[in-house]
């Protein structure tokens, strides 16, 4: 077994106990402390941290974009990548301490499938029914970790449901990669009564306590998962906060759940679905917005101060609206992002 060693974070004044063998982000998950994080493969930077004290601590393999070397040199390291060799003190540079202690227990469990039909010619809706245990509770918005059968790796899912929509069942917006670890899978081998083995959950792209603040979400692809998590647990609890859904598409053909979304424009009060086609075909009777998403809502928005900004969808997307949010009022501390990687190879990585 392993060594075990303390890392203490600051300034929230935290410890846990890691194993040489894991990560600090996940000993911490496991322990029921959620950490701000992103990709979990050194790729994104949202668990950058600083070393206080300490210094015996290796990486796994990560981007040198997400840490150079000379931020390694000076003390800087990646949670997701990062191993214990002796007691350490960090400061987390990137945290969030209404959520930090409220996570909830990290399980492993047996799957079986339900449906996994396409909804759009890319994306695929994926249901599962939990057999064991037979019910996970999660917050809307978080993620599991679905393993890749006949391997040792795992990919990253957002439940699009909420835990208590159907209890034992979670749902999945997925979008098919060639060469994806798991997406090529889904697309040509998985079938009604399989069974897939996942843990979770993860993630702290949650709807923060904030009933005063507007909210803009801004999504494409299957960034559409967890965002549809946050709308559906908006609706279950009767929120009324001013919210506006942003989705990027190229055609028609490509957007999916339209008939809920416009469903919950009746249900909740203060929301708005603003669909975009950034390609939109000559022979389409499209009426909506036209152009990337970002450009859409620098159009429609001139002022979001003191408002609340989710964005979920592929990196250039994300990219995009992480830097313009802030020149639209949005308060950096305030924009809460997912970025999603993938295995595989798109055909065309800038489209939503």
């Amino acid at each position: 077994m392993a060594d075990k060693h303390v890392v203490r974070f600051e300034p929230v004044g935290i410890e846990i106990e890691v194993d040489e063998d894991q990560t600090i982000l996940r000993a911490a998950a496991e322990q029921g402390v959620m950490l701000m994080h992103g990709c979990k493969e050194g790729q994104c930077a949202s668990c950058k941290s600083f070393i206080l004290d300490g210094e015996d601590v290796e990486h796994d393999r990560y981007s040198t974009f997400a840490l150079p070397d000379y931020e390694l040199d000076e003390g800087f390291t990646l949670l997701c990548r990062a191993h214990a060799y002796e007691d350490l003190t960090i400061e987390l540079l990137n945290y969030d301490e209404e959520m930090i202690r409220s996570g909830l227990p990290i399980v492993r469990a047996v799957a079986e499938v339900v449906a996994n039909e396409p909804v759009t010619h890319d994306l695929r809706h994926l249901v599962l029914r939990l057999l064991e245990p037979d019910e996970i509770r999660f917050f809307p918005g978080q993620y599991v970790d679905i393993a890749v059968p006949g391997t040792e790796h795992s990919r990253s899912f957002s439940m699009a449901n909420t835990s208590s929509r159907e209890h034992g069942t979670l749902e999945f917006v997925i979008r098919i990669y060639p060469g994806g670890a798991f997406s090529e899978f889904l697309a040509s081998a998985v079938s009604v009564g399989d069974r897939l083995d996942l843990t979770g959950p993860f993630g702290v792209f949650t709807l923060r306590d904030a009933p005063q603040a507007d909210l803009v979400f801004v999504g494409g692809g299957a960034g559409m998962a967890p965002i549809l998590s946050l709308l559906r647990s908006m609706s279950e609890r009767g929120l009324d906060r001013k919210a506006t859904y942003y989705y990027g598409a190229r055609r028609m053909a490509d957007l999916c759940f339209e008939k809920e979304l416009r469903s919950l424009e009746e249900t909740l009060p203060g929301f708005t679905f603003v669909p975009a086609l950034s390609e939109p075909g000559d022979d389409e009777e499209w009426s909506g917005e036209v152009g990337l998403i970002t450009d859409v809502l620098r159009r429609r928005e001139s002022d979001l101060a003191g408002a609340d900004a989710y964005v979920c969808g592929p990196p250039p997307m994300v990219e995009a609206a992480v830097e313009l949010l802030p020149s639209l009022g949005v308060s950096d501390k305030r924009i809460f992002y997912d970025k999603f990687t993938t295995t595989g190879d798109p055909s065309d990585p800038t489209d939503p």
